[in-house]
This record gives structure tokens, C-alpha cells and sequence, in this order.
């Protein structure tokens, strides 16, 4: 007697192309960034979103839709490591101690609870972005691409975007846009030239904390399921 073979159910997408983020995740984030988006415009003005953290957010917000390891992995390569410090910071000033100071609006009244509260993205991205990481896999071109596009970053707010001290129509707007003329944004360093310190920051940024999470993510993230890191 001959056996009939099984058969194959034609209609169901192969694994691989099958959605592998809940939608419900899509949607609870692009809710959170249809609320940012035209709040940070209003208030910080458009040149807010150079900021490495808000563009980390905007390429999550492209990734998680398409799912792309390589768009996931170069936010997480960006911002994992600042924004530990973030976190760290934001809670030894609640302690009323001061760290690095890069938290400090986060408690000026003169901004509302509101503004503030969205800026909380700081401190639950990074967990997200690891888990999206873990997820997808991690795309080891993501550390080249994001290497570059933060250098681009920082060149474009050296030579176009208001230095420390600049007087502006409204105090909220961003001057010293990622750190590029020091670390505060009332006092210029002046350890160096703005030039050297440009420089010294960029080196800084790729050798202490772009090369260190990319060795991390790559030994312990799964690589993209899909060819391409896509």
C-alpha cells in the first residue's frame, strides 16, 4: 500500500518572513513617538532631533517596523553606553548629589512636568533597544554605519549649530548640540582648542564607547535572522 505523503500547507509564510515583533510593540511605540515628535518641535525647535539620543529614537521607530536588525543595531551601538550614564546620573541628582550634570534639566521647574516626563525615554530605551537586539540579531554593519552618521553629527553641529553661550529667542532651544564644544552648556572647555577638542571627543566617542558595545553585542546577540541583516 503507498503512502500518501503529507501535504504542505502552502498558504503559511515561511519563519522567516513572518512578523517576529508583536504588533502591539510597533504600536506602543509609534503612540510614544506621534506624542514626542510634535512636542520636542514646539519646544525645542527641529534641530533637537541631532541629538544622538533622538535620532537613536527615530531609527527604532523605522526598525521596529521593518524589522531591521541593521536599524535596531545602530541605535543600540549610539546610545547603550550614554545612556547608562543617563540613568546613573538621573539618580544621584534624585539623591540630591551631582554626577555629570547632563541631567539637570530633568529638574528645572522651569519646564513642565509633561516635557520632562517624555525625557524619561533616556532611561527605558537602552532596555528596549537590547531586547529588540536580542530579538532581530545583531548587524555587525551597524557599528561602521553609526560611527559614520555620528561623526557626520558632530561635524554638522560644529561648524552650523549654536555654540555654548549663543543667545537665542527662547533658552529652551539646544546650543552645544552632542557635547561638541565641551560638556557644559554655560562654560566653553578650554583644556584645548575647539578644534582639538572636536577632534579628541570623536576619537573619544568611537574608541570608549562605539568599539566596546559592538564587541559586546557582538558576542552576545544572535546575528540577523535574515540575509543582510535586514
Amino acid at each position: 500500500m503507498k503512502t500518501l505523503a503529507a501535504t504542505p500547507d502552502l498558504t503559511a509564510a515561511p519563519a522567516q518572513e513572518r512578523p517576529r515583533l508583536p504588533l502591539l510593540v510597533k504600536l506602543a511605540y509609534t503612540a510614544f513617538m506621534a506624542v514626542l515628535i510634535p512636542v520636542y518641535l514646539r519646544n525645542y525647535g527641529p534641530t533637537n532631533f541631532l541629538y544622538f539620543c533622538d535620532v537613536a529614537l527615530l531609527l527604532t521607530l523605522a526598525g521596529v517596523w521593518l524589522e531591521s536588525g541593521l536599524l535596531i543595531s545602530m541605535a543600540a551601538v549610539g546610545i547603550l553606553i550614554p545612556q547608562a550614564f543617563w540613568v546613573v546620573d538621573f539618580t544621584v541628582r534624585l539623591t540630591g548629589h551631582s554626577f555629570t550634570g547632563m541631567t539637570d534639566y530633568m529638574f528645572d521647574a522651569n519646564r513642565s512636568r509633561f516635557l520632562r516626563g517624555l525625557s524619561f525615554f533616556h532611561g527605558w530605551l537602552p532596555f528596549r533597544l537590547v531586547s529588540l537586539v536580542r530579538k532581530l540579531g545583531y548587524d555587525r554593519r551597524a557599528f561602521p554605519a553609526w560611527t559614520l552618521l555620528a561623526w557626520a553629527l558632530c561635524l554638522v553641529c560644529y561648524f552650523w549649530m549654536p555654540p555654548i553661550g549663543a543667545r537665542l529667542a527662547d533658552p529652551k532651544l539646544p546650543v552645544n548640540i552632542n557635547y561638541v564644544f565641551g560638556f557644559s552648556d554655560t562654560n566653553p572647555q578650554s583644556w584645548m582648542s575647539p578644534a582639538a577638542f572636536l577632534a579628541t571627543w570623536m576619537a573619544a566617542l568611537f574608541a570608549l564607547v562605539y568599539v566596546p558595545t559592538h564587541r559586546v553585542l557582538r558576542r552576545t546577540c544572535p546575528q540577523p535572522a535574515l540575509a543582510g541583516g535586514a
